[in-house]
């Protein structure tokens, strides 16, 4: 395979990763006299904002996702491929992808954040994270089974293990999801799943820290954990979380809370470029930059 670009007189620029980042790079190089490549593992844009819609079953995919080359059709010298990176030349200038090599003038490492599993294993083999349209979309179709299989189980333990859900990190996406589900819980099953009874279904937002939101203002924090809670949202500060094991997830207390429902939303890890060097690389995989 072969990256398929003709180089010609003008300074190239690759950029590396399609989200809110590059994109705005991209765009804003209109009309600079530069030739622009747009490299990303996927052929569309997705709004993170509003992956816990998908989720929550709020929203479908396509009002989230926006195809690149229906964004930059327009703008000249552009040029968008699938693809991932894997090496960087610093010396050559030289970007090595999966589709193959494409030197470069200016590259532009734009590839965001992967979720953040502190290293256990286990919990990155169970958890459902909820970073991307796929993975939101896979937790949604997860959450609708598990209702499904809630009314057919043959024992109460298991049917409450299929309507509890665990919320793990109490940053805005696990707010955001927390909130949703509450939603889906009071105005959605009622109606869907007349059957159920909804009031089984409890969800758990659990944060290691002594406050939701810790990047915003105490105010807001008190604000929004108090919203949470009138909704029905079981908020536990102050505690963390170890191991998932036999359907249970583990607190540092020793206490445990059983679900099949394990979503976590605790933290963000750069994407990891291929051979960068570890020393150039600061917390959370980020490249240390002057």
């Amino acid at each position: 395979m072969s990256i398929n670009i003709q180089r010609n007189q003008k300074k190239r620029v690759v950029i590396v990763g399609g989200g809110l980042g590059g994109l705005r790079l991209a765009e804003d190089l209109y009309g600079s006299g530069m030739q622009v490549v747009l490299i990303d593992k996927n052929n569309f844009h997705q709004f993170p904002p509003l992956i816990y819609q998908i989720a929550s079953a709020g929203i479908d995919p396509s009002s989230i996702s926006f195809p690149f080359r229906q964004i930059f059709r327009k703008q000249k010298d552009f040029y968008f491929r699938m693809a991932e990176a894997r090496m960087v030349d610093v010396e050559k200038k030289i970007l090595q992808t999966s589709i193959g090599k494409i030197d470069y003038d200016y590259l532009v490492l734009a590839a965001g954040a992967t979720t953040n599993f502190f290293g256990n294993k286990n919990i990155e083999e169970w958890a459902m994270p909820m970073k991307t349209v796929p993975e939101a979309m896979g937790l949604r179709n997860a959450l609708l089974s598990n209702l499904e299989r809630a009314l057919t189980c043959a024992t109460e333990e298991e049917r409450q293990e299929l309507l509890n859900v665990v919320i793990v990190g109490g940053g805005a996406t696990g707010v955001e999801i927390a909130g949703a589900l509450s939603e889906m819980k009071r105005y959605v099953i009622p109606y869907d799943y007349p059957d159920m009874d909804s009031t089984l279904m409890h969800i758990y937002l659990i944060e290691a820290g002594d406050r939701l939101l810790s990047a915003m203002s105490p105010e807001s924090s008190e604000h929004v954990e108090k919203y949470l809670r009138s909704m029905g949202v079981n908020v536990l500060l102050g505690k963390m979380v170890t191991d998932y094991v036999d359907h249970r997830v583990m607190l540092k207390d020793g206490s445990s809370i059983a679900t099949r429902t394990f979503i976590w939303v605790s933290g963000v890890a750069a994407q990891p470029i291929g051979n960068l060097d570890r020393k150039h690389l600061g917390r959370g995989g980020r490249i240390i930059v002057d």
